[in-house]
């Protein structure tokens, strides 16, 4: 994988850097997006769940601006906002969207496709992102429905990648490439990763939260051991799908490391005590309370999500 400190040097010491955030308002919307690097732009969502007067902002989609072509990572979690990151990107550049690129299934990642459909897009995603779709579309519809309210979910429909991803590939903007990442279950079964060559800028996904409490859908183990992999050689800037637009990688990894081994330490403990799912969800990681936004709507889920995994080991 090359998600290492190689694509810092490829972009010059002044790449390495973090830079001073530029702020670029979009019509009526304010600052809708920051560029972070060269070339390289984030909207910043809420910490919050759906509800109708976030209208699915709640994540932290962007965009790369290559010298031929644009490449849209993630969409935010309704048709409404992934129009007003379309109108950013339109705001900026007029080069074409060539691609829009999703890091995972969620809905507040994938539910502003809709707004990117036309002009012969190409949607990519993880080889495995398709089947996560299909296998939770009724219920991802169903319940975003009812959370979004009619205004915001208005047109949501789910769109699976027209080009997949297993292992790595690249895609060419002219001038700069992306280098996709085909990950192992963590977060969940299809993140994928996307690392701008040209600033070493790397769009984790949901790979990485910060503030804002993580959740499991995949595998503890997994997420901690792919987090101590590529803390090997981090790279220099990451977004994360939830906190700040731009971190450096021990800013962001740290405490989501710490919260992860937290909890699969105390439900190891609990397990080989004989306590049971109940018990654990109502004392297991609980020391990581302060420390996390969303904490109650949240974590027994994850305790849950640990619980099924490590009672089997």
């Amino acid at each position: 994988m090359t998600i290492n400190r190689r694509m810092c040097l490829a972009g010059g010491l002044a790449a390495c850097a973090l830079p001073v955030l530029r702020v670029f308002p979009v019509g009526a919307t304010g600052g809708f997006v920051i560029e972070v690097a060269p070339g390289v732009f984030v909207h910043r969502g809420q910490h919050a769940v759906f509800n109708p007067q976030n209208k699915g902002d709640i994540s932290n989609p962007g965009f790369v601006v290559g010298e031929e072509a644009v490449a849209v990572i993630d969409t935010g979690g309704s048709p409404q906002v992934g129009r007003e990151l379309r109108a950013a990107v339109t705001s900026i550049t007029d080069k074409p969207i060539r691609y829009v690129i999703n890091t995972h299934m969620h809905p507040d990642h994938v539910f502003g496709n809709v707004a990117f459909e036309a002009d012969g897009r190409v949607f990519v995603g993880h080889h495995k992102l398709a089947r996560g779709l299909t296998a939770r579309s009724e219920r991802y519809l169903a319940i975003n429905k009812d959370l979004l309210g009619p205004e915001a979910f208005e047109g949501t429909k789910i769109i699976p990648p027209t080009l997949t991803v297993e292992g790595t590939r690249t895609l060419d903007l002219g001038g700069r490439t992306l280098e996709l990442s085909a990950q192992p279950t963590a977060h969940t079964d299809n993140d994928l990763t996307v690392a701008d060559s040209k600033t070493g800028t790397v769009f984790m996904g949901d790979l990485l939260f910060v503030e804002h409490i993580p959740t499991i859908d995949g595998s503890i183990k997994g997420w901690m051991a792919l987090l101590d992999r590529i803390g090997q050689a981090p790279p220099v800037r990451v977004v994360p799908g939830h906190g700040p637009h731009a971190l450096a990688w021990a800013d962001a990894a740290t405490p989501l490391q710490r919260y992860l081994r937290t909890v699969a330490t105390d439900v190891r403990a609990m397990i080989a005590q004989g306590k049971t799912l109940a018990e654990a969800t109502e004392s297991a990681g609980s020391s990581e309370k302060g420390a996390w936004l969303l904490f109650e709507e949240y974590h027994k889920r994850n305790v849950s999500a640990a619980f099924a995994e490590l009672e089997w080991e």
